[in-house]
């Protein structure tokens, strides 16, 4: 039985920097590896056709929810299922990493790419749905998130055709340098879709929605606005104002905190190199800040998870707005125990 009455409306509230009882808890990543029932589903079926299935998918987003007591749900999807529904599919294997069918490499292929509203929302309609079967058991106890890959990191991947070691995405980069039009028109017509997707999963019963800037910290500083932040600023203003947008920009937020808040989001992700209470000493008091724990912590010992918890709780105390989370996604090798001190520590701040 789901716990926790208050949890969707603790967790608004922190989003919109007004008081509440506690700090809200969710976890990047929670839904997947590190999980023995994940394991088990994922045994008995592939990746893309966990995500691609809405009851699967459903029941992956649910499955932390059942063990510990956070405050919000997360769809489990992935940030490829965007190029996927514009003409890109992908694959993602064990031991093998994330595989594009092809990379973009010319005009030709950017602008062969769908952007059609309708024709987007066709194609990724199963995200809304594992999202309201998601909602239909969770009810409205706890909250429920969407997300989506920010275009520059959707780009880094198109143009590579794959991941990159060490987050080197040249491709993606000389893009932008050499070709500046081509850059803009992928850029656009990422924007598009990726509105057109969270609007989806706001109409499907997300709560709140996180755009995922993963591979922010491979552009270049003095040209990150025109590289990623301009195009995710697109993305929120069509975006419904009351729904609260997080937006994590891993390795970003110490150097270009005002930039990132200029956005529009409502909340800033952190990852875990930054002091948070600093840097939430540096931004508006209106924008609320999540994070930022090393992710490390949860596969080592539930005593150390307390400690570091409670530190930074006790850090953030008298600034309305701060989301309990990582730093970064949760690894596959966090202990089932780590997890349930975090949880319980925040819960008894």
């Amino acid at each position: 039985m789901f716990m926790g009455v208050n949890s969707r409306e603790r967790f608004l509230a922190a989003a919109r920097c007004e008081d509440v009882d506690r700090a809200p808890i969710w976890i990047m990543r929670q839904a997947g590896r590190y999980l023995p029932e994940y394991r088990a589903l994922r045994a008995k079926s592939s990746f893309r056709d966990m995500v691609r299935t809405p009851e699967l998918a459903a029941e992956v987003t649910l499955q932390p929810m059942r063990r510990f007591g956070l405050d919000a749900a997360i769809v489990f999807s992935d940030i490829l299922v965007v190029p996927e529904a514009m003409g890109l599919a992908y694959t993602l294997n064990e031991g093998e990493g994330i595989r594009m069918d092809f990379a973009l490499e010319g005009a030709r292929q950017v602008e062969a790419l769908v952007s059609d509203e309708s024709v987007v929302r066709e194609r990724l309609a199963y995200v809304g749905e594992a999202l309201r079967l998601a909602r239909a058991e969770l009810g409205q106890d706890r909250a429920l998130l969407g997300f989506a890959g920010s275009p520059w990191t959707l780009a880094c991947y198109m143009c590579e055709g794959a991941g990159a070691r060490g987050g080197d995405f040249s491709r993606a980069k000389r893009m932008y340098y050499e070709s500046p039009a081509l850059f803009s028109l992928l850029m656009e017509k990422l924007s598009d879709v990726v509105a057109t997707h969270l609007a989806l999963q706001i109409e499907a019963g997300a709560d709140a929605v996180q755009i995922f800037d993963s591979w922010a910290a491979s552009c270049t500083g003095a040209h990150y606005g025109e590289m990623s932040l301009n195009w995710i600023s697109r993305i929120i203003s069509r975006l419904p104002p009351e729904v609260p947008v997080i937006v994590f920009a891993k390795g970003m937020a110490a150097s270009h905190a005002d930039s990132l808040a200029a956005t529009g989001a409502q909340v800033l992700g952190v990852d875990w190199t930054c002091n948070l209470a600093d840097l939430a000493e540096r931004l508006p008091a209106d924008l609320a800040v999540q994070g930022n724990l090393d992710p490390l912590l949860l596969e080592g010992e539930p005593a150390v998870v307390r400690r570091e918890a409670r530190a930074l709780i006790k850090s953030m105390r008298g600034r309305k707005g701060h989301i309990v989370n990582l730093g970064h996604g949760i690894r596959p090798t966090a202990r089932i125990d780590a997890v349930e001190a975090l949880v319980q520590a925040v819960a008894e701040a």
